[in-house]
C-alpha cells in the first residue's frame, strides 16, 4: 500500500481506475478555477497502525492537504487499546475537481476506529466532479470500525466514492455509510446531479467476497424516490459487519434485535461467502436513520469488539 513520491503525483494514483459512463460526460477542464491535480485539489492520507505496549499506535503516516489527521486518541474504557482516528479536511467541503485518496492498514492485533470530524459537504459542480478512494487493509486478529459521518450533497454536485477493503477472515470490520438528501431547508432534496458509492471487499489473496453499489443519477431524469430506489424516503444508510468470530446468523439476529423507530425501514441479510451480515436503513430524517445506525452498532459491538460504543464527542 505504500506509495513512492512519484506515484503520489501520478493522476492514476488518486483517480478511480474506471469512471461510470454517466460521470465521464462531466470530465471537463475547469475554467476560472484550480485544475484537477493542482495544489490543494489532491488530498492524500496514508496510515499504518499496529499494537505497541498494549495500545494501537501509528507506525507510518503521510498526509497532503486538504486531508490530514491529528494524533489518535483513546476514549474507550472498554477497549483502552483502540486508537480513535479522526480524518479531517481543510476548507468547507469537497468541490469540483477534488481528488481524495485514503489508505489505511491495520496490522495484526491492531484495534482502530476511523471516522471523520463532521458530515462531508459536496458542493455543486459546473464543469467537473469530485472523487474519493478509500483503501482499507485489515490483517489477522485486527479490529477496524470505519464509520464516517454522512455525505451531504448540494444541488448540482457530482461525487464518486469507492471503498475497497482487504479483509482477513480472522479479523473484524464494522463499516458504514450514510447519504443525506442535501439541504432540504433550501429545497435541495436530492437535487444533486450524480452520486455513486461503490464498496468492494476481497480476501488478502484478492478473492472477491462481495460488492455493493449505490448509484443515483437525478441529472438523467431518474427519480431517486422511485420504487426500487429510495421510495418516499430521504436518507439511506448501510452497515456492513464482517467477522470470523461469530456465525453470520448470529450477526443477523443481533442486527434484527434493534428497536424499530417510526417511519424508519430496515432490512438485514447475510453477506455472501459467510463473511457476516449487512443492514440497510431508509428513513425520512437523518435523526431517525442515524439513531437506528447507532443502535445497530451498539447491538453488534459488545459481541464482536468486547465493549459498547463510547461517546465520540462530536457535539
Amino acid at each position: 500500500m505504500a506509495a513512492k513520491g512519484t506515484q503520489r503525483h501520478d493522476p492514476a494514483w488518486y483517480t478511480p481506475l474506471t469512471l461510470p459512463a454517466a460521470l465521464r460526460a462531466f470530465d471537463q477542464p475547469i475554467q476560472g478555477g484550480l485544475a484537477v491535480g493542482a495544489s490543494g485539489k489532491v488530498g492524500l492520507l496514508e496510515l499504518t497502525l499496529g499494537p505497541s505496549n498494549g495500545t494501537t499506535h501509528v507506525f507510518r503516516q503521510y498526509q497532503r492537504a486538504p486531508l490530514y489527521m491529528y494524533r489518535p486518541i483513546y476514549l474507550d474504557r472498554g477497549r483502552p487499546d483502540m486508537a480513535f482516528v479522526f480524518v479531517l479536511q481543510s476548507g468547507d467541503g469537497v468541490v469540483q475537481g477534488d481528488r481524495y485518496r485514503v489508505d489505511v492498514r491495520c496490522l495484526p492485533r491492531a484495534a482502530v476506529h476511523l471516522t471523520t470530524q463532521a458530515p462531508s459537504k459536496v458542493f455543486g459542480a459546473r464543469q467537473n466532479f469530485a472523487t474519493q478512494i478509500v483503501n482499507l487493509t485489515v490483517d489477522e486478529d485486527a479490529v477496524l470500525e470505519y464509520l464516517p459521518d454522512p455525505v451531504l450533497p448540494f444541488a448540482g454536485s457530482r461525487f464518486l466514492q469507492t471503498t475497497r477493503l482487504s479483509w482477513h477472515p480472522d479479523s473484524t470490520v464494522i463499516m458504514g455509510e450514510t447519504l443525506l438528501p442535501g439541504r432540504v431547508a433550501y429545497g435541495e432534496a436530492h437535487a444533486f446531479d450524480f452520486y455513486c458509492s461503490a464498496t468492494e471487499v476481497s480476501t488478502p489473496g484478492g478473492h472477491l467476497v462481495f460488492a455493493d453499489l449505490l448509484r443515483l443519477t437525478p441529472f438523467t431524469g431518474e427519480d431517486p424516490h422511485s420504487v426500487g430506489l429510495l421510495g418516499h424516503h430521504h436518507v439511506v444508510s448501510t452497515l456492513y459487519v464482517l467477522t470470523g468470530r461469530v456465525e453470520p446468523a448470529t450477526v443477523v439476529e443481533l442486527l434484527r434485535s434493534v428497536a424499530r423507530l417510526p417511519g424508519v425501514l430496515r432490512g438485514v441479510s447475510e453477506l455472501p461467502n459467510g463473511c457476516g451480515a449487512t443492514l440497510r436503513i431508509l428513513g425520512p430524517t437523518a435523526q431517525g436513520v442515524g439513531d437506528t445506525l447507532r443502535a445497530a452498532w451498539n447491538a453488534v459491538r459488545p459481541a464482536l469488539v468486547g465493549a459498547p460504543p463510547p461517546d465520540l464527542r462530536k457535539g
